[in-house]
């Protein structure tokens, strides 16, 4: 237990934190050192459309790093041939060890359908680029002729590799089952409420699996200015996509409701009564976020995400790190 926080540390999961997409470049080192140097176990990086690529940013983030593990997510599978997906983690496995996380999703359907990589069977698709993915790294020469992963004796140099933690990036009720059956863990999107998290578990259906939760936070003294900084991080989630999140909520038809009554995301997300930003998120007082933090612990989360909100991500990290 840190200082006279009312929280144990035993309870809490795993806390890491994101690196935020939109960060400008030239503080995307600097804000992975201080991950490092601040404790948090993970550091997240995203490979949203239009933005940074996943590989690229775990790499950098690896290089200038000694003890963070650095997680990719998620990685396309429709988007990538395997045979690269797998040199690609072979190489950070080769230069960096064991300190790899690599989730791999079905990627958001309108983003994947811009580029015309959205698959007829996402499950399918997922299922054969992670077996195939495993079967490269242990250093068979694989040979597959599937829907969506064709190899012909494919196999990487250097010999086999004890293989990165593979973790689902989805979140319906048939791909967190195929989670459990073919990855090693799985990453929820935000928001990642206690009731999402243990819907989520049972769907997974495996004990032996690890649950990494997206979540937005701040923290601050004043736990209102906390809720207040934290509101933007929830603009997206009366849109269409997060229906899975929001179903185990016993205030969920309430937040459909209250989006289609606002004009704007911004009204939406200044209109949630507290009690949801507290539910929706980390945030509050360094005592309410371990609070929440534990909750999410004991729902299934293994390790809790936090994602800085605002204008002033290097600062905001600062301020979470107080959670630690």
């Amino acid at each position: 237990m840190t200082r006279d926080d009312a929280t144990p540390d035993s309870a809490l999961p795993e806390i890491g934190i994101m690196l935020p997409r939109d960060l400008p470049a030239h503080q995307i080192l600097d804000f992975a050192r201080a991950a490092d140097d601040a404790g948090f176990d993970e550091l997240w990086v995203v490979e949203d459309l239009g933005f940074r690529g996943g590989i690229a940013q775990a790499s950098a983030a690896l290089a200038v790093t000694s003890r963070i593990r650095v997680g990719v997510g998620i990685l396309p599978a429709s988007a990538r041939n395997v045979a690269f997906t797998a040199m690609e983690a072979a190489t950070l496995v080769d230069l960096f060890g064991d300190r790899l996380h690599l989730g791999i999703g079905h990627g958001m359907p309108a983003w994947m359908q811009s580029v015309g990589a959205w698959p007829e069977s996402i499950l399918t698709s997922f299922e054969e680029h992670v077996t195939a993915l495993r079967a490269l790294l242990s250093g068979e020469s694989v040979s597959v002729d599937g829907r969506y992963v064709h190899l012909d004796a494919v196999q990487l140099e250097g010999g086999p590799r004890t293989a990165p933690p593979i973790l689902a990036g989805v979140r319906g009720p048939r791909s967190l089952a195929l989670a459990g059956r073919v990855a090693d863990g799985t990453v929820l999107a935000e928001p990642s409420a206690p009731e999402y998290i243990a819907q989520a578990r049972q769907q997974i259906g495996t004990a032996e699996h690890r649950v990494v939760a997206y979540n937005a936070a701040a923290v601050d003294v004043d736990a209102h200015a906390a809720r207040q900084a934290v509101r933007p991080g929830l603009e997206w989630i009366g849109e269409p996509g997060w229906e899975a999140h929001l179903r185990p909520l016993p205030f969920a038809d309430e937040i459909v409701a209250l989006r289609a009554r606002s004009g704007s995301r911004a009204e939406f997300v200044a209109a949630l009564p507290d009690a949801w930003v507290d539910a929706l998120t980390v945030s509050g007082t360094r005592d309410d976020a371990r609070a929440s933090l534990a909750r999410m612990r004991a729902a299934g989360a293994d390790c809790v995400v936090l994602q800085p909100v605002g204008d002033a991500p290097v600062q905001a990290l600062a301020s979470l790190a107080s959670i630690l």
